[in-house]
Formats: structure tokens, C-alpha cells, sequence
């Protein structure tokens, strides 16, 4: 019995000790192989988990500030739309639209230059930058009219210039003013895109009081376009016409077609309207034609064509003055307004002339502003009224 016993007792240790002591006996194999002490393992395993820990705590505040703001824009813009908070924190939505129209408009480059011996300002319209795309390729077709608002009604234009938003003009224009006036006037640039068969878009405008200006030297500077003051002169009406010119028979044909928002002459608000066409030959009144008259409207069709024989060798010296009248039984005519087209004309005219004798044998029709009579016959300078030799066949 002992000796079973003491078999008993050596066949069951070898089990105990391979139950017990097997894992641990591995782990220590393990970690007997790394070259550190045991209290150095020990912190390299505090430390792992610590930085697992601060993983976790920053994805799961990630997550959470993502979804706060979402709660937060929920709440502002539709539980409390009407408010006086949002009203005060949100800005409104004309001022915002406003915010991107002043930006998108564009930079105009100008200088100044005043001679107090003469008195006269000169005006040098530079070039543009950025303009707002008008038309719908994504360009426009930009031109400048300058003017002080001493005199509205003496307006220059630049030319035409088609399909960009970064036009080069380098034009000077010079006004008359009195340098008693100087402080009193303000200088006005506005850039329009050009529109042959409709009216022309107002991209922005640049105004500058001359009292905040110092003349005594030249300025040259950029602006940023503003957008158009609602604060206009007196709009006299627009109309359309056609010009041909066919220089192996040296015929000039004018068909006019319409005018639309006359100035209201009459105490009943129409007008009695017809149009006046002269050519003027080297600055003297030469042939003339006109139009039936149209009774009690502001948008008269006519569709008249008149047929002018005009010498090519002559063409270069003719200028072609469209007025438009107001009929009166009573009284005298009284002219709404007028503009004419030549080589010496300016802006839309001088293209719209251009354009006819680029295009010999093919009718142009366009649109154009109407003008304050006297500032025409002024730009004109018509000399006395003497008929010339020569004659229509």
C-alpha cells in the first residue's frame, strides 16, 4: 500500500505540474527574450494603454462635434427663422445678393488731369479688368459714357469693344468747368454692355466728387464699379433703323423702323411723333427727308425708307442726323431728341456707321438712345446754311 501510494503520489505531480504551470511557463519563455527589465515592460504596457484610451476619446468627440452644428443650423434657420435673434445675427438676403453684384462687377482704370489755365478737365479712360459677363457666351460687349453731373447733358463714349471682359480703351475726353465749379461736380464712368437689337445692360459705374480729388497733379488710379445710382437724366426715347450703302451706285438707303418710350410732349402724356433724316455734307445742311406723322402714341412703327444719293468719293464727309419731332398744329415743332452717325460721330453711331461700310450692299439695323437736341448740334458745329454744287441725279 505504500508503495502504491507513493506511485500515486509521483503519477499524479507530473499531471498537477502540467496543468498548472504550462501557460505561465510559456508567457516567461516569451518574455524572458526581450532585452528589458520586467518593471520597464510593465510601463511600456501602462503607456499603450493609455494611448488607446485617448484614441478612443477623440474619435468619439469627433463624432460628436459633427453632429452638434447640425442640430444647432436646425435650430436657427427654421425653429427660430422669425425671431429677433436671427433677425440680428442672419444678414438679409438683398444685402447678401448685394455683397456678390459689387464684386463681380469689375475695376475701371482712369486718370485725371485739370489745367487751371484753361480750365479744362481731361479725362483719360484707361481699361477695364474683370467686368460682369452680361451676355449669355460669358462675355460682354462693354463701352464707357463719361459725364459731370455739372453738365448731364454733354456725354462721351468710348468704342465698342466685343466679346471681353478685360477691354483696353485708352480714350481722353475733356470737359469745360470753370474752376469755380470744379468742387460742385462730380465725374461720372458708367460701363454698358452693348446690345444691337435691345437695351443696353448697365454693367456698373464709377462716380467721383471732384471736392474730394486734389487736381493739382495728374491722378491715375483704379475704382471698383458700384453699381448704377437710380438718379438719371431725363430719358428722351430709343430708336431703330437701318442703314445700306452701295458704293457702285453710291446710294445710301435709311429705313426707319421704330422708336419706342418718347418723351411725353403733349398735356394729354403721348406725343404726335415723326422723324426728321438730314445729311450733312463738310459741316453744311445738304439733303432731308421725313416721316409721316404718327397721332397720340410714344411707340411709333413708320417703316419709311429713304434713298440718298451719296458719292463715294464723298461718303467719308457725310454725316447722317436722325431727330425725332413732336407734331404740333398749333404751335411750333418741338424736337424730343436727336443723334447722328458719320466718321466723326462716337460710341454706338460710329460703330453702327463702321459697320455699314464694312458690310457694303447689306442692311444694319440697330437700336439707339436719343440725345438732347442741342448737344447734337453742337457735337455737329453745322456752318451757315449755303447749298453746294453738288447735286442729286
Amino acid at each position: 500500500m505504500t508503495m502504491a501510494a507513493r506511485k500515486g503520489r509521483t503519477t499524479a505531480s507530473p499531471h498537477t505540474s502540467i496543468t498548472t504551470t504550462a501557460w505561465p511557463g510559456s508567457l516567461d519563455s516569451w518574455l524572458s527574450r526581450i532585452p528589458l527589465p520586467k518593471w520597464a515592460l510593465i510601463a511600456v504596457a501602462v503607456a499603450g494603454a493609455i494611448l488607446l484610451l485617448l484614441f478612443l476619446i477623440c474619435i468619439i468627440k469627433c463624432c460628436c462635434s459633427k453632429k452638434k452644428p447640425k442640430k444647432k443650423e436646425r435650430i436657427g434657420l427654421c425653429a427660430v427663422s422669425n425671431s429677433t435673434t436671427t433677425s440680428l445675427v442672419q444678414p438679409e438676403m438683398e444685402d447678401l445678393e448685394q455683397g456678390v453684384e459689387q464684386k463681380r462687377r469689375g475695376k475701371l482704370q482712369y486718370s485725371l488731369e485739370y489745367n487751371f489755365r484753361t480750365q479744362e478737365l481731361k479725362v483719360g479712360v484707361k481699361q477695364a479688368v474683370e467686368l460682369k459677363a452680361m451676355d449669355s457666351g460669358g462675355t460682354s460687349d462693354p463701352y464707357v459714357i463719361v459725364y459731370l453731373t455739372s453738365d448731364v447733358k454733354r456725354r462721351y463714349e468710348t468704342k465698342v469693344y466685343r466679346k471681353t471682359l478685360n477691354p483696353i480703351f485708352n480714350e481722353s475726353f475733356v470737359f469745360q468747368v470753370p474752376q469755380a465749379e470744379v468742387s460742385e461736380s462730380t465725374l461720372v464712368m458708367q460701363i454698358y454692355d452693348f446690345n444691337r437689337f435691345a437695351k443696353h445692360d448697365i454693367i456698373g459705374e464709377v462716380r467721383l466728387p471732384l471736392a474730394t480729388v486734389n487736381l493739382q497733379h495728374v491722378i491715375e488710379q483704379w475704382s471698383d464699379l458700384a453699381v448704377a445710382s437710380k438718379v438719371e437724366e431725363e430719358h428722351l426715347g430709343e430708336i431703330c433703323f437701318s442703314l445700306r450703302y452701295v458704293p457702285s451706285t453710291g446710294k445710301l438707303t435709311v429705313l426707319i423702323l421704330e422708336a419706342k418710350q418718347l418723351k411725353r410732349m403733349d398735356s394729354d402724356g403721348l406725343s404726335d411723333p415723326f422723324v426728321k433724316v438730314h445729311l450733312i455734307l463738310n459741316r453744311k445742311k445738304w439733303k432731308k427727308k421725313k416721316t409721316s406723322v404718327k397721332k397720340n402714341t410714344l411707340s411709333p412703327y413708320f417703316n419709311e425708307v429713304f434713298v440718298f444719293e451719296v458719292p463715294f468719293s464723298q461718303i467719308q464727309n457725310v454725316d447722317v442726323v436722325i431727330s425725332v419731332w413732336d407734331h404740333d398744329k398749333v404751335t411750333k415743332n418741338e424736337p424730343i431728341g436727336k443723334l447722328f452717325l458719320g466718321c466723326r460721330a462716337t460710341g454706338n453711331q460710329l460703330r453702327h456707321w463702321s459697320d455699314m461700310l464694312s458690310n457694303p450692299r447689306r442692311p444694319l439695323a440697330q437700336w439707339h438712345i436719343l440725345q438732347p437736341p442741342e448737344v447734337v448740334d453742337k457735337a455737329l458745329g453745322l456752318k451757315s446754311h449755303l447749298k453746294l454744287p453738288l447735286h442729286s441725279r
